[in-house]
């Protein structure tokens, strides 16, 4: 029997998911596994204190389950859209709202496009895709410092997916995809992982793992600022280290900060591999997107067959453009609505409807942002310093090339996902055999 895996299959609970959720109070993540981990990897204790003590709701105390057709139904729907985002009609279509960036089309495809989901019962519904989407490499930290469950459920455990340490060697392979899809059999020496002030970004941890698995495999690696990054002779450059591809972490996906130039320029160019890029922002991530894959007409014009319509319409949640002269129309249902800015990301200036004043409702209005139907998160019941604590959840799929490499949770209290709940933060899943 293997516990640590990235999906694992429950058989013989007599329980379903929906239950477990509410039921199951074990203790998913040991600290103590997590340490050894991390030391093994070279790790004096830095990484786990960023992890553990300074990012106290990075990882959440319990599991969650889905049940394993609820798990197949995501995987429809992903496919469904990959299916789509393949169509040059869509791709020609989005390219229209697409900043310039966009426009340059590179051979690689984007690492990490994250697809997000709610759960209405055993239905779920995708509310957004990310295409740069964090966690990955912590959530595989997770799967293999969990605890078992205790006995109390009668869980007997069978491995539907590869473990954590497996997954570390995918992401590598997946980088190196990458840069072969652009360089071919040429070597990839030095790699960049680039955010804004990454040292005091909340991922940090997240980098340096990055940085000690790419190290691992003889890739020079480097975390900087996008400001140190310099283009000149045929080459990105950081100070005298010439880098050879760039894991961009930044939320200016366009490229467009004077500080990100450089950066701009050496892509363009074919200087440098960058990956995710503008374009793949564009295809996946723009909220607007959602307003194409949701909307049956447009589906129809665009020569989507009627299979993949039908799981679109049924597994994204139905999301509209905003426009001034719809105000009336949505202030009046704004309590079944949620409002997301297009190029948004991580939920920032996004609002439930039943949260907004009549002021930041008028700003939504001018603004360019979509509307999508409300969907309800599910719950996950935690028993915290003795109290049980009601948290909401959503399910993330880490994907490459239309694959799920690995899916997680967030457990969250609040209006959107967030990591600043006591008790919540990354959650490790399993599925419950149907």
């Amino acid at each position: 029997m293997k516990e640590q895996q990235s999906s694992i299959i429950v058989k013989d609970s007599n329980l379903s998911a929906e239950q477990l959720n509410q039921q199951c109070q074990c203790v998913a993540q040991s600290h103590q596994a997590l340490r050894e981990l991390l030391s093994q990897q070279g790790d004096e204790g830095s990484i786990y204190d960023m992890i553990v003590n300074e990012r106290s709701n990075m990882i959440a105390k319990a599991r969650v389950f889905i049940s394993e057709h609820c798990l197949q139904k995501q995987r429809d729907i992903i496919m469904a859209i990959e299916t789509v985002i393949a169509m040059p009609a869509f791709q020609q279509h989005v390219l229209t709202y697409a900043p310039e960036a966009a426009h340059f089309q590179p051979l690689a495809r984007g690492v990490f496009f994250g697809y997000d989901f709610h759960l209405e019962g055993e239905e779920p519904k995708l509310i957004e895709i990310n295409s740069n989407a964090g966690g990955a490499l912590i959530n595989a930290l997770l799967v293999r410092s969990q605890q078992q469950c205790c006995e109390r459920f009668n869980f007997a455990l069978l491995a539907i997916e590869n473990g954590g340490e497996a997954l570390e060697q995918t992401f590598v392979t997946m980088f190196l995809d990458e840069w072969q899809t652009e360089r071919g059999m040429q070597v990839l020496k030095t790699i960049a992982i680039v955010d804004i002030d990454p040292a005091n970004q909340f991922m940090l941890p997240e980098f340096l793992l990055f940085k000690k698995l790419f190290e691992q495999h003889g890739i020079h690696t480097v975390i900087c600022d996008p400001s140190e990054l310099t283009y000149h002779d045929d080459a990105l450059w950081h100070d005298k280290l010439r880098i050879d591809l760039v894991y961009n972490r930044l939320t200016d996906f366009a490229l467009e900060a004077s500080s990100q130039q450089a950066l701009l320029a050496a892509y363009l160019a074919s200087a440098v591999v960058l990956t995710p890029h503008p374009r793949a922002h564009a295809l996946y991530a723009d909220k607007r997107n959602l307003v194409v894959l949701s909307d049956e007409v447009q589906l129809i014009a665009l020569g989507v067959e009627e299979k993949t319509r039908a799981i679109l319409l049924a597994g994204i949640a139905h999301t509209t453009q905003v426009r001034v002269g719809d105000a009336d129309t949505l202030w009046a249902s704004r309590k079944q609505l949620f409002f997301k800015p297009a190029k948004g990301y991580g939920s920032k200036a996004a609002y439930r409807g039943d949260k907004l004043t009549k002021r930041v409702f008028n700003d939504i209005i001018n603004s360019d942002y979509v509307a999508q139907t409300l969907v309800q998160p599910s719950q996950r019941r935690v028993e915290i310093d003795h109290e049980y604590v009601e948290f909401k959840l959503d399910l993330r799929h880490y994907v490459y090339k239309a694959h799920t490499q690995l899916v997680s949770a967030r457990l969250y209290q609040g209006q959107t996902t967030n990591f600043r709940t006591l008790g919540g933060g990354f959650a490790v899943v399993r599925v419950v055999a149907d």
